[in-house]
């Protein structure tokens, strides 16, 4: 058997992976970023090997693992290099990128970490660290003091190993030494993610050094972003296809979907990389974005993901394929589309396109049940928000309210056979207790609509908006969820397939 060397040096790279655009070695570090997972491999750290072969500069990535160290494993001794595999129909192509330096592993150096974040050269902080990590309560924009790692941070915040009193530890020692700020730059798939996370390091530093909290809210720009990339986890195949297209072993080897979308708002004081070479869009405002993610790709995602699952489709692709209801996902694109307001730099056919495309890609396995959870969570921005809007200009509501029909149908927790399956949501409890003792659509509907937070007031007294879902949802459970799609295809076929949005 061939001896196959670690990825380690560009020039080991055989076969057909394309090679960064100019060497690594050459540039400095001026990000560090906290969550050096498989996203941020497939996503920022993509966009960032674009920008070095574009537009140069010190702006390679220092990568931090705040718990684990499997990821430093991988990549330290391969130089931070790894290959990107992108997957479609037409098969895998791979680039090996080079925009990673190294990793910190936090929890076994965590004055490296401490030394990199304080360093004049270190200009933006990056983030994916999922919601739950920050220790932020949202309903108050606050650092939670029962969250283990904030709580462990105020009580020795010159020793952090949250967030929070990582960011924050890092402000302090930087205003200290006389150094300008870093931006914080959150990129977690989050509302408003800029400002969840200032609100959160301005009042974690504010409960032990007021004076540190004044100078963030003063000196530190905390831009919103918006992230959008399928990455799987890695699997052996993973591995087995980046040997086989670089010719070297790589442990650290990614894959993902060739769409990708970031759009930032524009505000770095101490520079940044040129992102929009990879095609980052910079905007003065994220929101009305975030607003046609959530309503179009997410709020279709939620819809084909409950009348899939209830219908044995496992994987998205199954629902848009030969045996799926394309256009009935085409047409609840087209009702979410029609409560936004045009977008610079962005074509809702066009981004509506790519969505169908997406969900239709052959190599993603994104299964409907996964997307299915956490249902009280999604419903409010994805559907119930932009139902209200088409209800009060007396536009054509029953995309949404088939869909919100069918996120009740699966409340009941069994399919159409009666096999029982769990909900997987945070007020699963609550919602087995609703319906427990209703039968009827209607008496379903009005025990779901009454769930305390979740259902706005407009939609839960008004008589059109009612008797849609309760019409919906009787044929669903009279002739199960597969006469209900083909019932809401014969009304989609009057309009085609809908994937162009006119007001």
């Amino acid at each position: 058997m061939t001896h196959r060397p670690r990825l380690s040096l560009l020039t080991d790279v055989v076969g057909p992976a394309s090679r960064p655009a100019y060497d690594p070695g050459r540039h400095g570090c001026g990000i560090v970023h906290l969550g050096a997972g498989a996203f941020h491999r497939a996503h920022q750290a993509d966009y960032t090997d674009a920008a070095l072969a574009a537009g140069g500069g010190d702006w390679r990535i220092v990568g931090v693992s705040l718990r684990g160290h499997e990821v430093a494993d991988a990549l330290n001794p391969q130089h931070g290099l790894y290959t990107l595999i992108e997957r479609d129909a037409a098969g895998a192509r791979a680039k090996v990128i080079g925009s990673i330096e190294r990793i910190v592993a936090a929890s076994r150096e965590p004055a490296a970490l401490m030394r990199q974040l304080a360093a004049p050269a270190t200009r933006i902080v990056t983030m994916t660290v999922t919601e739950k990590a920050y220790g932020i309560d949202r309903a108050t924009m606050t650092a939670d003091p029962d969250h283990p790692a904030v709580a462990a941070d105020l009580a020795k915040p010159a020793q952090p190993t949250g967030v929070l009193g990582v960011l924050t530890e890092a402000l302090r020692l930087r205003r200290a030494a006389g150094a300008e700020p870093f931006t914080v730059l959150c990129c977690d798939n989050l509302p408003d993610n800029g400002g969840f996370v200032r609100a959160g390091v301005i009042d974690f530093a504010r409960r032990s050094d007021p004076a540190l909290a004044e100078w963030i809210a003063a000196n530190v720009a905390f831009p919103s972003s918006m992230v959008d990339r399928i990455t799987p986890a890695s699997t052996q195949r993973t591995l087995d296809d980046a040997l086989q297209l670089t010719g070297c072993v790589d442990r650290a080897a990614v894959e993902t979907e060739p769409f990708r979308q970031w759009v930032i708002e524009d505000q770095f004081p101490s520079g940044r990389p040129a992102w929009e070479a990879g095609g980052a869009l910079f905007v003065d405002d994220v929101h009305p974005y975030e607003t046609m993610k959530l309503r179009m790709l997410n709020g279709s995602h939620s819809m084909l993901a409950y009348a899939g699952f209830l219908t044995g489709r496992r994987y998205v692709r199954d629902t848009v394929g030969q045996n799926g209801f394309r256009a009935l996902i085409a047409r609840h694109l087209g009702a979410a589309a029609s409560t936004l307001q045009p977008l610079p730099g962005i074509g809702l056919d066009a981004y509506a396109a790519d969505v169908l495309a997406r969900f239709a890609n052959p190599a993603i396995a994104h299964e409907t049940r996964q997307i299915a959870m956490d249902g009280t969570e999604k419903l409010p921005q994805r559907l119930l928000a932009p139902a209200v809007e088409l209800l009060a200009k007396g536009a054509d509501i029953r995309p949404f309210a088939f869909a919100v029909a069918a996120w009740m149908r699966y409340c009941l927790g069994r399919f159409d056979d009666g096999a029982a399956y769990a909900l997987n949501d945070p007020r699963e409890a609550e919602i087995a207790k609703a319906v427990s003792s209703v039968r009827t659509p209607s008496d379903i509907g009005r025990a779901l609509h009454d769930l305390p937070r979740l259902f706005p007031e407009r939609l839960r007294s008004d008589p059109q908006w009612l008797d849609a879902v309760s019409s919906q949802l009787e044929l669903m459970l009279a002739n199960g969820m597969n006469a209900a799609i083909a019932s809401e295809l014969a009304g989609s076929s009057d309009h085609g397939d809908a994937t162009s949005f006119r007001r």
